[in-house]
């Protein structure tokens, strides 16, 4: 047998496996839940659609366990049921009341929706946000179905981790446990459509072309809308020739998208975006809290450690830790967490998760059975591949270092000497550079890991990289980007990649079936994009001097990453991350209101002098 043929044969039984898996899965819900749906009431007279899955086995009393979902808790009907409940099947034969709701405004259940919808100040009885809402479905819950035993738990992904988080402020007596899970928490900072201001088209414009088609009344996924069918199978091309975020809106939204719509009214960070930030809403939280997301989360990794630090900070004697490992986004559920794109990780890790955390995590809060005595941050660091336990996050045993750019693309813990050293090129937003290599339809998410080499040949990327590493080092925590530049233009964004670069006698796999070559593998650790204009300011944009110095630092999400000994560390800089971020004309304006004539050319400077020092700062393991 050829190895074309054994790897379709393999393709073939992984697909018959999962098959069966399904099916066996389906049987059993069947075969140990009853299934009932109800709408329940909310204190305003709305009622949210709910399935309700109850364990036949009545010998015993159950916990609540609850997702809450702008998705759907579909199939819909008392007799048909989910293939599997809970986030995984161990889950759901340990036996759980599993409670699905529609949220308020979606799918079959009554309101109207609202994005993020900002908590109520609350000035009557029948004053509504989500908070109310997960209350008064627990309330009717505990009251209204048998065989329960006082205790309720919620979870959720993404979206739902939202409604997880939202479930924290004033919370039901009867909830004890909730596990945000890759949180939506921010989405001007962070998460799915703004990195620091600025606009994730592909995420925005994907999501929202189909999740964000309105819903005049109740209805079933098979009557709703239907996802955005695109014209041109190059995600590169697609938004490139569209021109700009208003012609793409006007050529394929016009008014019909409101939260589009409410994009182009706040540009900046004003009261929409903070009504919408529930962080400062976590205080005298009671619920023990389990944060759970991955560091090569695409769409919310921003969110997972956000969540996880305002509980903290607010509420210094709450029972809430965080796990973190090298997942992309939900792949703690969803595959067993060995690899992501081109690397292995030598453990299971979403294994690992499962058995260790989530599972125990609710049999302990919600049954009060198992020893769960986990640590504050339960971290699996890339690079060493291996589990560590924190006390805190970041941790505390850390020496903060400074990384500097020096001349001929060298990068060094030694500050550089020279009195006038910078790189001058020249960035054209009418070719910006891709965010990944070869031709994709859509984001993919083995880009947070992917390989830069095709970054690194182009001109208008810089590179920075470090000798050979004579020792391993361990970077956790947050990576502080500190530039020094200046440009032609009046506004620039600045995109900064922390790279790991392997040896150049790196083994390739075996088997290999896409010909990789490792040797001088150069894997994306964090990268992160700021908006120029809101370097002082995200409130009060303010452009650029042309040609004048300036200062441009930010954050990047955390990360967990050993570089070994061998490898180098390398920083790559550039102005556009195409069409992942969307583009920045370099000309100080609203760029919701930008038109292709807008886009223009602008020269760049990078400085690495001994006065004008760029840098990053990172946090060294000790």
């Amino acid at each position: 047998m050829n190895f074309s043929r054994f790897l379709c044969l393999l393709f073939f039984l992984f697909i018959s496996n999962e098959l069966l898996a399904q099916q066996s899965d389906s049987a059993y819900v069947r075969e140990n839940y009853t299934k009932i749906e109800r709408q329940i009431p909310m204190r305003d007279g709305v009622k949210l659609f709910t399935s309700i899955y109850i364990p036949k086995n009545q010998t015993k009393k159950y916990p609540f366990l609850i997702n809450r979902t702008p998705y759907t808790v579909a199939p819909y009907g008392a007799n048909q049921y989910k293939l599997s409940l809970g986030n995984f099947p161990a889950m759901m034969r340990e036996g759980f009341i599993f409670v699905y709701q529609d949220v308020r405004g979606r799918w079959m259940s009554e309101g109207t929706f609202a994005d993020i919808r900002p908590q109520a100040t609350k000035k009557g009885k029948k004053d509504i946000d989500e908070s109310t809402d997960t209350y008064d479905t627990i309330d009717w819950l505990l009251k209204n179905v048998k065989g329960n035993n006082g205790n309720a738990g919620i979870y959720g992904i993404s979206y739902p981790g939202f409604y997880s988080t939202a479930a924290l402020p004033n919370s039901h007596p009867a909830l004890k446990a909730v596990s945000p899970q890759a949180p939506v928490t921010d989405w001007f900072m962070g998460d799915d459509f703004h990195h620091r201001g600025t606009l994730f088209l592909m995420d925005a414009f994907s999501f929202m072309s189909g999740f964000g088609v309105p819903r005049p009344q109740p209805i079933t996924p098979d009557k709703g809308p239907k996802g955005f069918k695109f014209p041109i199978q190059d995600n590169y091309r697609f938004y490139l020739e569209a021109g700009s975020v208003k012609s793409l809106k006007e050529k394929y939204f016009a008014d019909s998208i409101v939260f589009w719509n409410d994009l182009f009214k706040h540009p900046n960070l004003d009261t929409f975006w903070k009504a919408r930030l529930i962080t400062p809403h976590l205080t005298n939280v009671k619920p023990a809290v389990m944060v759970v997301g991955g560091f090569f989360d695409a769409e919310d990794a921003y969110g997972t450690f956000a969540t996880y630090k305002a509980i903290e900070k607010q509420n210094p004697g709450a029972n809430n830790i965080l796990v973190a490992g090298p997942w992309y986004h939900g792949g703690w559920v969803r595959g067993d967490g060995s690899f992501l794109g081109n690397i292995q990780f030598g453990k299971t890790t979403s294994i690992d998760y499962q058995q260790q955390y989530e599972l125990p995590f609710f049999k302990h809060y919600l049954k009060g059975e198992g020893n769960f005595n986990p640590a504050e941050a339960n971290i699996f660091v890339t690079g060493s591949n291996e589990w560590k336990k924190f006390s805190s996050w970041p941790p505390k045993d850390i020496e903060d270092k400074n990384l500097y750019l020096q001349p001929n693309g060298k990068l060094s813990f030694e500050k550089v000497g020279r009195t006038d050293s910078w790189d001058e090129y020249v960035s054209d937003p009418n070719h910006p550079v891709p965010y990944q290599d070869g031709i994709q339809a859509q984001r993919t998410r083995e880009y947070m890991i992917d390989d830069q080499r095709f970054a690194a040949r182009r001109p208008d990327v810089k590179t920075y990289q470090t000798d050979a590493l004579t020792e391993d080092i361990t970077i956790t925590g947050p990576v502080l980007a500190n530039l020094v530049v200046s440009t032609t233009g009046t506004d620039a964004d600045y995109v900064v990649k922390l790279i790991d670069v392997y040896p150049e006698d790196t083994p390739n796999p075996t088997p290999n079936p896409k010909n990789l070559i490792m040797g001088g593998y150069e894997m994306l650790v964090r990268g992160e994009i700021m908006r120029g204009k809101y370097r002082n300011s995200f409130e009060k944009p303010e452009p650029f001097k042309p040609g004048e110095i300036t200062k441009v630092n930010y954050p990047l999400p955390d990360v967990a990453h050993t570089f070994k000994k061998g490898h180098k560390i390398m920083l790559q800089i550039q102005n556009s991350w195409f069409p992942l971020a969307d583009r920045n004309p370099q000309k100080f304006m609203d760029i919701y209101q930008a038109e292709p004539a807008d886009f223009q050319k602008a020269t760049h400077k990078i400085y690495h002098d001994v006065h004008n020092s760029s840098f990053i700062t990172v946090s060294v393991l000790k």
